[in-house]
């Protein structure tokens, strides 16, 4: 009978040690946008407010400047006055086509010295931002070319969430690892 109730002593101790506890969340600031919506972001991104958009910085960047700052590693928050003109020729912004602030080549993201072609679409859809709120989501499959020759140097995906009414549209031209996360996780006062 002892060594019965040491079998079952052992086996719940065992069981004890292997129940993994929550793992604790990273530190995070609040970041407050337009409409009342809220991004809880990692500490160690760094935002810089131009106008009625938000650069966060996510990585390597040498001087945050806004919407399309080259070899910068972040993505952007855009409000009103971007929607307006950020359409290619700029026109309005309506998520059927990209995110295009220009009438011609711009600047690739990842290296300067060459322009940037964005599109064709690769997926389209509705995501969550936040409890009650989705957002039209378009990912573009997007290039990096050389300006003499117009060769292929780098690819990358655009991926944007427009949000009509609340007037925002997020911009990530570099994949940043939870962001999707962090836009589904998003508060609304």
């Amino acid at each position: 009978m002892i060594k019965r109730h040491l079998a079952v002593a052992a086996v719940a101790a065992g069981t004890l040690l292997t129940v993994s506890l929550p793992a604790t969340a990273a530190p995070a600031q609040a970041l407050k946008l337009r409409g009342g919506l809220t991004l809880y972001i990692p500490i160690e991104w760094k935002v810089s407010r131009h106008g009625d958009g938000v650069q966060v910085v996510t990585g390597k960047c040498g001087k945050p400047k806004g919407w399309g700052t080259p070899e910068c590693d972040a993505f952007y928050i855009l409000g009103p006055s971007h929607i307006r003109r950020g359409a290619e020729g700029f026109g309005a912004y309506t998520g059927k086509n990209p995110f295009y602030t220009a009438g011609d080549v711009q600047p690739c993201p990842i290296n300067k010295k060459w322009g940037e072609v964005v599109g064709p679409k690769v997926s389209r859809g509705l995501r969550q931002v936040g409890p009650g709120h989705k957002a039209a989501y378009n990912a573009w499959k997007s290039t990096c070319v050389t300006y003499s020759s117009g060769a292929v140097r780098a690819r990358f995906t655009q991926r944007e969430w427009y949000l009509p009414k609340t007037r925002l549209v997020v911009v990530d031209q570099w994949n940043t690892p939870g962001l999707a996360d962090t836009l589904k996780n998003a508060d609304w006062n």
